[in-house]
């Protein structure tokens, strides 16, 4: 076997690797996207990209050659390595990770990114529901051209943008065992495809299960994305905003209370009034108008400026 390593420590990392990601689901996802080998006999076939595109996560601090290598001995064990093969150069797993392209590696995210906490887990759980929360953060990406172009620089333009482009990554994840379920990326800055936590988030609500109660933060509340987050069957507790009104219809027995959210597109104040009547009547609202709620207000001692803050969720 020429040119391969690869110890204990490397074959555990990768072992859960690949119980995390068996064969059979990259073959499908290689499938699927119709990335498969142009020819038979080559050395790095797609299968092996995409786990070598995974393990650089593993060892991201190493070279590419020297990725390679760490991997290729677990591969070799499992069979999907000949033992005849030479690590390759640089320039050749370059060329191998544009043939596969990012679509194989997002078929297979989306196949094995589940929740993986039990009833057993601490924290995981809250009555029916499995607690699940929404964030975004940021990755500095190369300064390349395509990833200017794609992703943008944050902080304006001239000296004031960002030394790198800026990604930017919203994730769906379980707050028990912070595993990331679900995923979209956009651009972050100024000259790119600049794209917001809302707009992200549209496109992450179809992902909802009926079980989960899904935490989010005041910057992802608007009545249209609240409205189409909760015909999912999920349940949400959102922060609210401080411009939006919850006016109070009954008082509950536990220190919340009802309330109705109104569609800022509903801006008749008479039409305001008669959706809050109806509501108090207990009457049926029109869903793409209004809807009735249930509130929980609460302060946080010494929250730093601010804390008398009501925090309204």
């Amino acid at each position: 076997m020429s040119g391969i390593g690869g110890g204990w420590a490397d074959s555990m990392s990768v072992g859960v690797l690949a119980t995390a990601v068996p064969r059979d689901a990259v073959d499908t996802a290689i499938a699927v996207t119709r990335r498969g080998a142009k020819r038979s006999g080559g050395k790095l076939p797609p299968h092996v990209m995409v786990y070598y595109a995974m393990a650089l996560s593993l060892f991201a601090d190493d070279d590419y050659e020297e990725v390679m290598t760490r991997l290729a001995g677990t591969l070799a064990s499992w069979g999907c390595w000949d033992p005849g093969w030479d690590i390759p150069t640089t320039g050749g797993i370059t060329q191998a990770r544009q043939r596969l392209g990012a679509e194989p590696l997002a078929e297979v995210f989306d196949t094995v990114a589940v929740p993986v906490a039990d009833e057993l887990t601490q924290g995981a759980f809250l009555g029916p529901w499995r607690l699940m929360s929404i964030d975004g953060f940021e990755w500095d990406a190369p300064d390349t051209d395509a990833n200017v172009a794609e992703f943008g620089y944050s902080g304006g333009t001239g000296e004031k943008a960002s030394a790198f482009a800026k990604v930017r990554v919203l994730t769906i994840a379980e707050c028990a065992s912070h595993a990331v379920v679900a995923t979209r990326i956009g651009g972050r800055g100024t000259g790119g495809k600049r794209q917001g936590e809302q707009t992200l988030a549209r496109r992450l609500w179809p992902a909802l299960a009926e079980d989960w109660l899904l935490i989010a933060d005041s910057g992802f509340y608007s009545y249209q994305d609240w409205s189409k987050a909760a015909a999912t069957g999920a349940a949400l507790l959102w922060r609210l905003p401080a411009t939006v009104k919850t006016p109070k219809l009954m008082d509950l027995d536990d220190g919340s209370y009802l309330s109705v959210l109104i569609n800022k597109t509903v801006r008749s104040t008479t039409r305001r009034a008669e959706i809050l009547q109806t509501a108090r009547d207990g009457g049926d609202l029109d869903p793409a108008e209004a809807t009735v709620v249930r509130v929980i207000e609460y302060t946080v001692p010494d929250r730093g400026p601010d804390p008398d803050e009501v925090i309204r969720v």
